[in-house]
């Protein structure tokens, strides 16, 4: 069957099955004629065996390992578990410490923050893990400028497509027109694709990284 197939029969999508096959979990096999995968219904019970594990965040190098047998589904699970377990813990803690914080005061003003402080490092100390809110803070910097990005390049792409359709319709228009109108849209998206990549690369090690310093 087709990947279009696969992709509506495990509910995942063509990019993800793409990289489960890079990344050796699944390995359909090519039609000899065409050179297109042809996947089997085999290659849809893994990719339901991958989604599944994935969804219990079993890490891509461990569904590796079970599936060349060098660890058990045991094993395996009784490891997410412990991660789990110990995450619950931590996420205990938080909450008793954010409890702490309420009984405590009652305005940010009236707050201990160096007391809460160390009390946080003596607690990553002991083991305790702390998102990292930068990572997400991160995440949602790129958002914006992902977004407005795609926008303006879709549009470059329509008023592409625009002249394409006007030379066809009235084929008058001087050719060398229409060239140069193209090829001012296609600098255009260039442009913005490498103001996208300049802007991802400030919001990841730069004026994230600055504003941590204060």
């Amino acid at each position: 069957m087709k990947i279009n197939q696969v992709e509506e029969l495990v509910g995942i999508t063509k990019k993800n099955i793409r990289f489960y096959e890079d990344q050796g979990l699944v390995t359909p096999n090519r039609n000899l004629e065409n050179g297109y995968r042809d996947y089997s219904l085999e290659d849809v019970k893994v990719l339901n065996q991958i989604k599944l594990l994935r969804r219990l965040e079993v890490p891509i190098e461990e569904i590796r390992r079970l599936q060349t047998k060098e660890i058990s589904l045991d094993v395996c699970l009784h490891e997410q578990i412990r991660e789990f377990s110990k995450r619950q813990k931590d996420m205990d803690i938080l909450s008793q410490l954010c409890q702490e914080i309420i009984d405590s005061c009652d305005e940010l003003e009236d707050m201990d923050v160096e007391k809460y402080l160390d009390d946080m490092k003596r607690l990553e100390r002991g083991g305790v893990s702390f998102m990292d809110i930068n990572k997400v803070d991160v995440k949602k910097a790129k958002r914006g400028p992902k977004i407005a990005a795609v926008a303006f390049i879709i549009f470059m792409i329509a008023m592409i497509a625009v002249m394409v359709l006007g030379k066809m319709s009235d084929p008058e228009t001087p050719m060398f027109f229409i060239i140069f109108m193209i090829a001012l849209f296609v600098v255009a998206i260039i442009g913005v694709c490498l103001a996208l990549s300049q802007r991802l690369k400030e919001i990841d090690g730069g004026e994230q990284n600055e504003a941590n310093k204060y």
